[in-house]
Order: C-alpha cells, then sequence, then structure tokens
C-alpha cells in the first residue's frame, strides 16, 4: 500500500537560495565565474548575488548597435564574442553613451534614462533631467523648437530665413542635435554618493553638467573651446572636454552648491604625425588612440599604424608619452574614429 503524501510536508515552502546562501558563499561562487556570460546571468538573479560580482571585475563589454523597435541588445564580449541579452528599456530610445557600467538611453522628447543592464528586471533605473529650451538653444547651429511634445528642427534657407513649419526631429537625429554623448563622473549605484553628469552636444562649445538626483534642469559651462568640443572624458575627478583639434578643456567634477570654472590645459597639444584620434581614460590617465601615416613618395603610396599616448594630469610635464606595451588590456575605442571621440580601456585582458 503506498503512504499519502504527508499535507504538511507539501506546504513547506522551497527554500529560496538567492537570499538564504552565506555571503562568503556568494563570493566564492562569484569568483569562480569564468565566462562573461556566466558573469551577467549572475548578477542578474538578484542583489546579493550582483553585490557579489562588482562590474569591475567583469571581462570587456562593448554595447552592439541595437534596433529601438526591439528589446533585444548585444554586448561584445571578449574572448565569447558575442553576449545576447533583453533590455525592454532600450524599446524607442538611442544609446548616447555608457559610463560607469552604465547605459545612458534617449527617446524622442530628449528624456534621458541611466540603466545598469546587469541588475535583472528589478534594475534601478535613473532619470535625468529633461532638455530644455536653452540646451536645445545651445546643440544645434539651427532653430530647434518643442511643438506639442516633438522636438521640431527649422533649418534656415541661403537667404537666412527660418523655415516656420520646420521638421519632427526623428529619434535616429536626436544625438546630432542633442545629447551626443554623456560621461558620469561616479557609479549610480553607490547609496548616498553624490554624481555628476556631463554631455557632450550635437555642435557646441558648451556643455551641460547636472547633479543626478538633485538639479532638476541642466547647466551649461562654457568650455572656452575655440571648435566644438567632440569628446567627453572624466579622469582623476575632473571632467575633459576637448575639441577636433585636441585642445582640452579642463573642469571638476565635484560641482556642490557652485558652478564650474573650466580652464584650458596650455602647452599640451597632440602628437605630431597622429590623426584619427581618440581619447579614454585609463588606470587614471589621460590615453589617446590614433593612427601615424608613412608616406612614401617614390611610390606615392601610404601606410597606417596605430599609436598609443598617455598623459597624466597630475605630473610635471605637459607632454604626451609614446607607449610601447600597454601590457595585460583591452582598449575599445569608438566607431567614429575620424575624430576626436572617446573610448574605454579594461584591465587584465590582452588586446
Amino acid at each position: 500500500m503506498t503512504p499519502s503524501p504527508n499535507p504538511k510536508r507539501r506546504s513547506l515552502p522551497l527554500p529560496d537560495w538567492r537570499s538564504s546562501l552565506p555571503e562568503d558563499l556568494h563570493e566564492s561562487i562569484g569568483q569562480g565565474l569564468m565566462s562573461g556570460h556566466d558573469a551577467t546571468s549572475f548578477r542578474s538573479d538578484c542583489s546579493p548575488w550582483r553585490a557579489a560580482v562588482p562590474f569591475a571585475t567583469f571581462r570587456p563589454l562593448l554595447l552592439l548597435p541595437f534596433n529601438p523597435d526591439s528589446d533585444h541588445v548585444g554586448f561584445y564580449c571578449v574572448p565569447e564574442k558575442v553576449l545576447s541579452k533583453t533590455l525592454p528599456d532600450v524599446r524607442g530610445k538611442v544609446a548616447c553613451g555608457s559610463s560607469c557600467g552604465w547605459l545612458v538611453l534617449m527617446d524622442e522628447a530628449a528624456s534621458v534614462t541611466l540603466l545598469n543592464p546587469f541588475a535583472g528586471a528589478c534594475a534601478p533605473r535613473v532619470e535625468l533631467p529633461p532638455v530644455g529650451e536653452h540646451v536645445a538653444a545651445a546643440s544645434s547651429s539651427e532653430h530647434v523648437s518643442r511643438v506639442h511634445g516633438r522636438w521640431v528642427l527649422h533649418p534656415t534657407n541661403g537667404y537666412g530665413d527660418t523655415d516656420a513649419a520646420g521638421r519632427a526631429i526623428k529619434l535616429e537625429d536626436m544625438r546630432d542635435v542633442f545629447f551626443r554623448e554623456i560621461v558620469l563622473s561616479a557609479l549610480p549605484d553607490v547609496t548616498g554618493r553624490e554624481y555628476v553628469a556631463m554631455a557632450m552636444l550635437g555642435c557646441s562649445m558648451e556643455v551641460p553638467f547636472c547633479r543626478v538626483g538633485v538639479d532638476s534642469v541642466w547647466t551649461l559651462l562654457d568650455t572656452k573651446l575655440e571648435f566644438s568640443v567632440g569628446s567627453i572624458i572624466h579622469c582623476q575627478d575632473k571632467f575633459l572636454a576637448i575639441d577636433c583639434t585636441g585642445e582640452i578643456s579642463v573642469c571638476s567634477s565635484n560641482v556642490a552648491g557652485a558652478t564650474p570654472i573650466a580652464m584650458l590645459l596650455p602647452s599640451l597639444s597632440p602628437p605630431t604625425g597622429l590623426c584619427h584620434r581618440s581619447y579614454l581614460e585609463s588606470n587614471g590617465e589621460l590615453h589617446i588612440v590614433g593612427a601615424m601615416v608613412s608616406t612614401f613618395h617614390e611610390t606615392q603610396s601610404f601606410t597606417y599604424s596605430s599609436a598609443i599616448y598617455k598623459y597624466n594630469l597630475h605630473g610635471r610635464t605637459s607632454e604626451w608619452f609614446r607607449m610601447r606595451d600597454i601590457g595585460d588590456q583591452t582598449l575599445f575605442v569608438s566607431k567614429h574614429f575620424n575624430e576626436s571621440f572617446s573610448g574605454t580601456s579594461w584591465p587584465h585582458s590582452a588586446g
């Protein structure tokens, strides 16, 4: 005769392995995850597991271009190639930056959201201040206005007359008109820490910034650069605004209670002969990646070779130093490699 199941045993709840495991066991499991795919899956499950695998331990991940009509995104992961992930928050948005491991997403209304793509379904989302008319006026050489909740571009003709009707700015054009790139001064998910967001506009010598969670509007800062800002880097507690000629403007990221003052970095020109420059921060130092051109007059041909230089903001000398070996690092640079756009780096990964 088969014994009947014990009703009390049936009613016992299943153990919650996510929260009941000791903290040191979480960390031990996290340290044993060798692949980026396993690490992201582990972090996405719950807060204790996410805390056991800090983002800084990840191998390099690079967001691939995605379709704003879909919620599927891909990340290039060294050495595993492509990691796919479903992120409903990316639908109807374009990426205008990736900073401190968080994505910066913008929609057609120019509303900006910070998103941690590896924090699971309950991932925290941070809303940045909405774009105001003053930012729109500084971001484009054309007149921009807001009509019935949509941003409209009013181009001028050859006679200087402005098209009153204008045309609605589509999602794919938002980065060209508004925020091309947004950079953070610190990791957003550290409780109680005040951090700053600074943006590079479509075409401007000004940069808007805000204290996230404190300011309700963006404040414009004149960089004093002669040409439009082409890159924003956060390095050694400072924001660096760099134009297409390589001139650098420096301002502090500590803006609590006062508007920062931008100052041009004197006597620092890009290395001679280095073109197609891209700037990034690595190990607390500013790096520049570019191409050196070798011309052969006999055959009327030329070749490109990659070159990497670094500069220490607190160093005694104001010059770039050529790096012959970057060691155990991977450097990612922007697809806009023909201008002075930014990139990122990751330690402990050959590249």
